[in-house]
């Protein structure tokens, strides 16, 4: 046992860290049984009654879309690469002002409880459902894959566990804990987990980014400058571009390609759009939007500090050697101020963080399976609610199954590319086919069927042969080099593609229904025969 939990970091009590981890499952866990007793119907299951508020939704939002990619990665890519690490803050953010002013709305107007519901309002309903499904379940498992990589990769910093046995083993309970989240208490349970991690995520790092500015007389000048110092020679390239693309003409269309994928890609992530689905009305859904955004800036706003912090007091060199590599800069960071306890409390918050996006992930595609693929595919729309729910429930576990599998096999790779590829998908599959289908009345299936299955075939084909899989050191599969596309991000590509494609394939096919676009027009703009609140 004593080996198993070997301090990985000097000063880190691993025992402290297992505690308190435990206490918040243990919260929550109460918090998800409390919920489940008002989850009786599909739509308490799928959407928590639409019974959440505006700012309790936009909090959740913000707790589903703030994942350790946000926390750890961000705060590290600020600490080693400065200025080029919070583009990745700006993008993430300006992504929000996409959905809250072409989708949120529309959405919450629109459809019932997936994505498939709005392509499939004014189509012919099985294929697109099918095609929505698929698109879905691929950007999830994406995703999904990655979160519980990086929980693998965390728990070699955060409790000192070594060996691939052991972080194959904490891999396994956060995916049964995830299970338990969704099975017991549907959008409702899941819905309080990322309410209550998103509150302890916010107040973790506005605590941390007072300490350090503190330590700076509340001067951020004088912070910056203290990171440059720690730097040695490359300290001045922190505060400019280029640090860590360079200035190669395809690193800055790379760069480019990334920002386009992470900016579109937001308004297309079937996770994000599910969370439309929770709140009573149109107004509700904006309103949850602009709460989201006002919380995920204030966080991305930390993050900058948190970076600099980081490279100021813990040093890129101490960061880059640490186990997690530059995941570990806000954990050092936390070490560093506020000794094993704060850093037990950091490594509480990011298992928090990990748990609430998987939950998140796994009900939007276990709803998408049970909604779309069961209930309106295979029986034709002639099923009961409670049987939906109980395919639902069957296919969380599945996928819970599936995702603590591909988080073993995937732990200790490069898991960025899996969330470029979440994002280049949902930017390239999702987003053409919604636009088109909200604001296109030509729009028709053929398109829509192109659109998603042409954007998904491209994405992936471009990344397979990219440099993010092969060919570099910092390449999945370090051995091999099949690369012929040279950016990492295909988003600069296959987005364009995909809305050529939607628009081909429409203009190809004589289908066309005019008087069911007016329809969904005058919902999607007025709310008229939205899907109502469940009042219990």
């Amino acid at each position: 046992m004593t080996a198993t939990l070997a301090a990985s970091v000097e000063g880190s009590n691993p025992l402290l860290n297992i505690g308190i981890f435990a206490l918040f499952v243990i919260i929550t866990l109460v918090i998800v049984f409390r919920a489940s007793r008002n989850t009786k119907t599909a739509s308490d299951y799928y959407a928590a009654g639409r019974a959440f508020t505006g700012p309790q939704n936009g909090v959740a939002i913000s707790g589903d879309y703030l994942s350790a990619a946000s926390f750890l990665g961000i705060a590290g890519a600020i600490a080693i690469n400065g200025y080029d690490g919070f583009l990745y803050s700006i993008g993430f953010l300006v992504a929000w002002l996409v959905a809250l002013l072409l989708v949120a709305e529309l959405l919450r107007n629109t459809g019932k409880f997936t994505m498939g519901d709005v392509l499939a309002f004014r189509m012919k309903q099985r294929p697109v459902r099918a095609a929505a499904a698929t698109s879905t379940l691929i950007v999830s498992f994406f995703y999904l894959l990655a979160q519980m990589a990086g929980a693998g990769g965390l728990v070699a910093l955060l409790l000192g566990v070594e060996g691939k046995g052991a972080q194959a083993l904490v891999i396994a309970v956060v995916g049964v804990i995830m299970i338990a989240y969704v099975l017991i208490g549907g959008m409702k349970g899941t819905t309080w987990v990322q309410i209550i991690k998103a509150g302890l995520l916010i107040v973790g790092a506005l605590v941390i980014t007072l300490w350090v500015l503190g330590k700076y007389g509340f001067n951020f000048s004088q912070l910056l400058q203290a990171a440059v110092d720690k730097a040695g020679k490359a300290g001045q390239t922190l505060l400019g571009p280029g640090k860590q693309y360079g200035a190669t003409g395809t690193s800055k269309l790379d760069f480019l390609s990334l920002g386009i994928a992470l900016v579109l890609g937001t308004a297309g992530l079937p996770h994000v759009l599910m969370r439309f689905y929770t709140v009573p009305t149109a107004r509700d859904a904006r309103r949850s939007v602009v709460w989201a955004i006002v919380l995920i800036g204030v966080f991305y706003l930390f993050t900058l500090v948190l970076g600099y912090g980081a490279g100021a007091l813990v040093g890129p060199d101490t960061i880059k050697k640490a186990p997690g590599g530059v995941n570990s800069a806000a954990p050092l960071l936390a070490l560093e101020l506020g000794g094993p306890v704060l850093l037990g409390l950091i490594s509480a918050v990011a298992f928090a963080t990990i748990l609430a996006v998987v939950a998140g992930l796994t009900i939007t595609a276990s709803a998408s399976f049970a909604h779309d693929v069961y209930a309106n595919v295979v029986k034709r729309g002639k099923t009961s609610p409670d049987s939906e729910v109980r395919v639902a429930r069957i296919t969380a576990v599945v996928i819970g199954i599936v995702a603590i599998g591909g988080g073993i096999l995937a732990n200790g790779q490069n898991v960025a590319f899996l969330v470029a590829l979440a994002f280049a998908v949902a930017a390239s599959a999702n987003l053409p086919t919604i636009l088109y289908s909200l604001f296109w009345k030509r729009f028709n299936t053929q398109g829509a069927l192109w659109s998603i299955y042409g954007g998904l075939a491209i994405t992936i084909v471009l990344i397979v042969f990219s440099p993010a899989v092969s060919g570099k050191p910092t390449s999945m599969i370090k051995t091999a080099d099949f690369a012929w596309f040279p950016l990492s991000n295909p988003g600069i590509v296959s987005i364009p593609a995909a809305f050529f494609l939607g628009w081909l394939g429409t203009v190809l096919s004589k289908e066309h229904d005019e008087k069911k676009y007016a329809e969904m027009e005058v919902r999607s703009l007025t709310g008229a025969g939205a899907e109502k609140a469940v009042a219990h």
